[in-house]
């Protein structure tokens, strides 16, 4: 079974994907940007960017039925990591024990020039 998720409470795709598509008992959430969905406007500086991104990844989970505790997987992608301290105080207010696993990676740009993007994987049986 694949179903698409989507849900106005976090931006719409800027390509040709899903915001998230559930695969059985998995959930694949899109790379998602700091846009507010509400104005269609980029957050400005990596603490209101890195909060507007979770918010897009929670408005996803909850349309699926799910929240942060069923996170399996977040990948986190980052113009410089120089903000990885403060985007990691920043998630670790999001997740509880056990977090789920993680890799955060410095990419050299990423869309609409944004500072960070994540995605995430979740078992949402």
């Amino acid at each position: 079974m694949r179903k698409a998720i989507q849900t106005e409470k976090a931006p719409a795709a800027i390509g040709p994907y899903s915001q998230a598509i559930q695969a059985g008992d998995f959930l694949y959430i899109s790379g998602q940007i700091p846009i507010n969905p509400a104005t269609g406007n980029v957050e400005e500086g990596i603490e209101n960017q890195t909060k507007q991104v979770l918010s897009n990844l929670e408005a996803i989970l909850t349309k699926a039925e799910a929240t942060f505790e069923h996170a399996v997987k977040f990948t986190i992608y980052l113009s410089s990591m120089e903000d990885f301290k403060v985007v990691n105080e920043i998630y670790g207010k999001y997740l509880q024990e056990p977090y789920p696993a993680r890799a955060t990676v410095e990419v050299s740009r990423l869309p609409k020039d944004v500072l960070i993007e994540m995605d995430l994987v979740a078992y949402v049986k």
